[in-house]
């Protein structure tokens, strides 16, 4: 039996903390994700995890060296990963002739891997204004195939997953007004944008998704918060 796999009695009251951390709650943490270099990554498959690690974090596991792995052949080197680290996101990057500047984007149930997709970075660019800690993503998704194939409707989903940081609101009811400032003797209105951080043109590549059987068993949710929904909706 592997030592991640034994049952560990805690023999200290943090030891026994430490254990309660991992177990499923019904209400769930915010979700750790690790960041894993492959064993050909070059210099942008690189650059682009150190970005989205900056984005993640404080909730990230950045590992620097690099794990020769092919998670679409083999899957144990993620688990047992996701097991040391207790993370259930991953985003693996790659790089070789067949698959240039590749990345993998997936998540774990029961620390193994649930939805994995596949990614090839088409343009990269390196913004001079960089994104700093606890900036909020916001992650728009144009178009029904994000809502009809199940290929896009998952990676739809792992993304949310990914840059989601836990409820940054409370229920309320905003009414405003608002008017748009035009130049003198120009109809457009003044509205000026500028990029910061990375920014990536992305195209889908290969998908590894989860039987209905275990999706379903994964996104199963406990009776007392079942209950609690309902009573909700009354």
């Amino acid at each position: 039996m592997d030592a991640l796999d034994r049952v560990v009695k805690p023999k200290t009251k943090r030891a026994k903390r430490f254990l309660e951390k991992r177990q499923p709650k019904l209400s769930e943490n915010i979700k750790n994700a690790m960041l894993i270099k492959g064993g050909n990554a070059d210099a942008t498959v690189t650059q682009v995890l150190r970005d989205v690690y900056v984005l993640k974090k404080p909730y990230g596991v950045l590992y620097k060296k690099k794990n020769i792995t092919r998670p679409f052949e083999d899957q144990t080197s993620l688990e047992f990963f996701s097991k040391k680290s207790d993370c259930s996101l991953f985003l693996f990057g790659s790089h070789n002739k067949k698959r240039p500047n590749n990345l993998v984007i997936g998540r774990m149930y029961d620390y193994q891997v649930l939805d994995m997709i596949e990614l090839g970075i088409e343009k990269f660019t390196l913004r001079t204004q960089q994104m700093s800690r606890g900036n909020e993503t916001h992650v728009i998704f144009a178009g029904d195939d994000f809502d009809v194939t199940e290929d896009y409707r998952r990676l739809k989903v792992v993304l949310l997953i990914f840059f989601f940081r836990g409820p940054q609101y409370r229920i309320s009811i905003y009414f405003r007004s608002y008017k748009l400032l035009k130049k003198s003797g120009c109809r457009t209105p003044a509205i000026e944008s500028e990029e910061m951080g990375p920014s990536l043109d992305l195209v889908m590549r290969r998908t590894h998704l989860a039987s209905e059987d275990l999706y379903k068993l994964a996104m199963k949710m406990p009776k007392v918060l079942t209950h609690h929904i309902i009573e909700l909706g009354r």
